[in-house]
C-alpha cells in the first residue's frame, strides 16, 4: 500500500521500526510484513562489487562491457533483440530512467512490469475513462455507506487496507459485504458473505448493472451526458447475465442473488474494492463489469463512491506513471502519432520505439525462439515461478542490476551491477490511490552499491547519451518525468504533475505526501475526447482498445 515508515537507526545496520501516524496511507498501521524489512539488515549474500563474467572489476569497467556488449547486440541485431524485466521494488526515479533508455535510445518496448498482472484492470480503465486514473483514494473507505469487497486475496495481501475497513465499520458504521469462494478463511468480518463459484464474480456484478437497468435503478441524467454507450451494450449485457443466469453460474439461489442486488444499489455511497490478477478474460470481465456499474449508476467522482482496483506492488502506480511497460510510451500517453511526436521531442530521442512491445507469455516465447539477444534487469533477478527465470541461459546477454549474489549468475555471460536494497533506496513511489510519497534510505549504500537509475545513467552516457541522460540526483530525475506529464497536456490527461515542476532539490528532500488528480472526474469531465466516459462491451475485446 506504500505504507508510511517511521525509523530510527542505531548502531551499525540496526533500527526499530514503527507506522507513521501521520502518512496518510496507513495512518500509523503496520502489517506484519514490515517485519521483512529487518531480513535486510544483514549484508549477508550481497552484491557488493560489479562483476563480468564472473570476475569482480571496478565500475569504470563494468559500465564500458556493458555499454560495449549491448551496443554491438543493437547493432547486429536491432533494437527489437532487447527486452527488459523490471521488478516491483523500483522507485519511480528508476522506472523513468529505465523506460526512457529502453524506449526513447535502444528503441524497443519489450518490457516486462511488475503491474503486468493488473493489465486487465488498467486496460479497462483506458477503456472506460480514456486513461488509467485510479478513481478512489483511501479516505473514501471511511465516507461509504457500504463497502463491496471482492475477493479474499484483496484482503489478505492488503492487511492494513484491511485494518481500514474494520476501522470504516466500527466508527462509520459502513455495511461490508464479502463476495469470496468456498474454503476461504474467515479472516474478514462482513456484515454479509456471498459464497460464489469461482470466476463467476464478473457475471454477478454484471447481473448487477441489468438489475438496475431493468428497475430503473441508473442514473439516467450522468448516463446522458456524461456516458457514451456503445451500440447494442444492453442487449448485449443481457445475454447471460439475466437473474437466473447469474445464480446457475454463482451457485447461489436465485433469492439470494437478488437481495444482494438490493441491498447494493440502495447504497448511495458504495466503493467496491478488488484485485484482478491475470491477464486473461476474466481479468478483463470482472474490471470492466465494476466500472460499467459504477459508472452507469452515477458511483463515482464522489466521496465515499469509487471502484478501487488496488495493486500488489508498493509502487505499482509509479511504474505505470512513467509508461514502463509494453503497451505505454510515457506519461500516461499511448502510441499516437501526436505522442510519438511530443515524447521524442522532449527526449530529444535519438531511436524511438513507434509501437507496443512484447511482455509475459509473448516475450517468454521470443527467448525460447531465440529473438531476444540482450535482456536488461534493473532490481535484481525475477522470482522462481517467473517464465523468464528458467530462460536467462538462452540470452546471449545479460545486464542484471541486483543487490544479491546468487550462484546461478556464475553460469550466465552476464554483468552484473551491485544495486541497493529498499531500505537503502532514495526517490519516490506512488501509492494505489494516486498518492507519491518520498522514500529515504535507512543506511546508505554498502560496498561499491549505486542506485539504479545512476547505473542506467551511466551505461547510456557510455553508448553516447550523454546530453540526455545528465541525472546526478533523484530531485533531477524527479523534476523531468513532471515536466513531460505536463508537456503539451492542455488537460487531456490527468496526470499532470506541474505543481512540482520548479521543485527545488531541498523541497525534493524534504518532499511530503501528496496525491494528484484530487477526485477525479468530480465534474463528470473524462479525459477522452468528447468528455465522456465509455461503458465497456466486455464481449468485445475491442472495447478495450477503444478511448
Amino acid at each position: 500500500m506504500g505504507c508510511g515508515i517511521r525509523a530510527v537507526t542505531g548502531e551499525g545496520r540496526e533500527a526499530s521500526i514503527e507506522g507513521d501516524p501521520v502518512h496518510p496511507a496507513n495512518g500509523g498501521l503496520l502489517c506484519t510484513r514490515s517485519e521483512a524489512l529487518k531480513d535486510m539488515f544483514a549484508l549477508e549474500g550481497r552484491l557488493l562489487r560489479p562483476v563480468v563474467d564472473g570476475r569482480a572489476v571496478g565500475w569504470d569497467r563494468a559500465i564500458d562491457q556493458a555499454a560495449r556488449r549491448l551496443s554491438a547486440v543493437i547493432d547486429r541485431h536491432g533494437p527489437g533483440s532487447v527486452a527488459m524485466h523490471v521488478p516491483g521494488g523500483l522507485l519511480t526515479e528508476d522506472y523513468y530512467v529505465a523506460n526512457k533508455l529502453m524506449k526513447g535510445f535502444i528503441g524497443s518496448a519489450h518490457v516486462e512490469a511488475p503491474c503486468s498482472e493488473a493489465g486487465g484492470m488498467a486496460a479497462a480503465q483506458r477503456a472506460a475513462f480514456g486513461e488509467d486514473v485510479m478513481p478512489a483514494a483511501y479516505e473514501d473507505l471511511a465516507q461509504a455507506d457500504m463497502l463491496l469487497l471482492v475477493g479474499m486475496p484483496t484482503a489478505r495481501r492488503h492487511p492494513v487496507l484491511h485494518e481500514r475497513m474494520a476501522e470504516a465499520r466500527a466508527e462509520q458504521g459502513a455495511r461490508l459485504i464479502l463476495i469470496a469462494h468456498a474454503g476461504d478463511g474467515p479472516e474478514v468480518e462482513a456484515d454479509e458473505r456471498l459464497t460464489v463459484a469461482p470466476g463467476s464474480e464478473a457475471a454477478l456484478l454484471s447481473g448487477l448493472l441489468l438489475h438496475c437497468h431493468d428497475n430503473g435503478l441508473l442514473d439516467r441524467e450522468f448516463l446522458e451526458r456524461r456516458l457514451s454507450v456503445p451500440a447494442g451494450f444492453w442487449a448485449g449485457l443481457s445475454r447471460g447475465h439475466d437473474l437466473w443466469s447469474v445464480a446457475r453460474a454463482c451457485g447461489l439461489a436465485p433469492g439470494e442473488v437478488r437481495a444482494f442486488y438490493e441491498q447494493v444499489a440502495a447504497a448511495p455511497r458504495l466503493v467496491t474494492l478488488f484485485s484482478p490478477h491475470g491477464q486473461g478474460e476474466e481479468a478483463h470481465r470482472l474490471s470492466a463489469a465494476i466500472l460499467n456499474f459504477h459508472l452507469a449508476t452515477g458511483r463515482i467522482g464522489k466521496a465515499g463512491a469509487a471502484p478501487f482496483a488496488v495493486t500488489d506492488a508498493a509502487n505499482g502506480m509509479g511504474v505505470r506513471e512513467v509508461g514502463c511497460r509494453a503497451g505505454e510510451l510515457a506519461a500516461h500517453r499511448d502510441f499516437s502519432e501526436d505522442a510519438l511526436a511530443q515524447v521524442g521531442r522532449f527526449w530529444g530521442a535519438t531511436r524511438l520505439a513507434d509501437r507496443p512491445g512484447l511482455a509475459g507469455e509473448a516475450l517468454a516465447r521470443a527467448i525460447e525462439a531465440g529473438r531476444i539477444k540482450a535482456l536488461l534487469m534493473p532490481g535484481g533477478l525475477p522470482t522462481a515461478s517467473h517464465p523468464i527465470r528458467s530462460l536467462l541461459e538462452q540470452v546471449p546477454l545479460v545486464l542484471l542490476m541486483t543487490p544479491w549474489s546468487e550462484p546461478e549468475m556464475d553460469a550466465l555471460r552476464m554483468v552484473a551491477l551491485p544495486s541497493p536494497l529498499w531500505i537503502e533506496k532514495d526517490g519516490t513511489l506512488t501509492g494505489a490511490d494516486r498518492l507519491i510519497s518520498r522514500q529515504r534510505w535507512l543506511f546508505p549504500l554498502p560496498g561499491e552499491t549505486k542506485p539504479d537509475w545512476w547505473i542506467l545513467t551511466r551505461i547510456a552516457q557510455a553508448m553516447g547519451w550523454r546530453d540526455a541522460f545528465h541525472y546526478e540526483r533523484p530531485a533531477e530525475i524527479y523534476r523531468e518525468h513532471v515536466r513531460l506529464t505536463a508537456y503539451r497536456n492542455e488537460g487531456r490527461r490527468l496526470l499532470n504533475l506541474k505543481r512540482h515542476a520548479p521543485i527545488s532539490n531541498p523541497a525534493y528532500d524534504e518532499l511530503t505526501p501528496w496525491r494528484w488528480g484530487e477526485v477525479p472526474f468530480d465534474e463528470g469531465l473524462f479525459p477522452t475526447a468528447d468528455g465522456k466516459a465509455r461503458l465497456i462491451a466486455f464481449w468485445d475485446q475491442a472495447a478495450f482498445r477503444a478511448r
